[in-house]
């Protein structure tokens, strides 16, 4: 397995695919099965960060892209001075695997390079098995939450943070 930043010749619809197949693995039961059935092929694709602390890590066997995590500057004017970690998904056939624990490892990695030392992520309050994931890496739940609608539901995010 190796851990890198993506390239801009790596494939954007196998960065796709992790989101698309890992969004209706772990999604299901929480936001409406609809919803995640109408999630075209490709999604993702276009989906891009530019700014000077966006990173997006790429976790591969061998040649094929398995996971990938977005991370930047907090996108959060109650936290400007913080990093967050946008995402991390891995594709449902690596899940369980230990995979996500270096992956996470990494993204944290990145943004404590570029000096941040509290970071933070969003995490569906009904994702039980991603609250213990992050729980389980040192992220702690603030207390903060905020709500989104996804697919007609409106769904509850907590914030966890995790410090140096």
């Amino acid at each position: 397995m190796t851990i890198r930043l993506i390239r801009p010749d790596d494939d954007r619809m196998a960065v796709s695919r992790v989101y698309e197949e890992s969004w209706k693995t772990v999604y299901r039961g929480i936001i409406p099965d609809a919803f995640l059935d109408s999630i075209p092929v490709g999604h993702w694709m276009a989906a891009r960060s530019d700014g000077p602390t966006d990173r997006t890590l790429l976790l591969l066997d061998g040649g094929e892209i398995i996971g990938v995590s977005t991370v930047c500057r907090s996108r959060f004017g109650d936290w400007p001075d913080w990093g967050e970690v946008v995402s991390l998904y891995l594709r449902p056939a690596y899940m369980d695997k230990g995979l996500g624990g270096p992956l996470l490892e990494a993204a944290v990695n990145a943004l404590r390079e570029q000096g941040f030392r509290q970071i933070f992520l969003w995490v569906l309050e009904e994702n039980a098995r991603a609250r213990h994931f992050y729980e389980k890496h040192g992220f702690v739940c603030s207390g903060d939450a905020r709500e989104d609608e996804i697919g007609g539901k409106i769904v509850r995010e907590a914030r966890y943070i995790h410090s140096f």
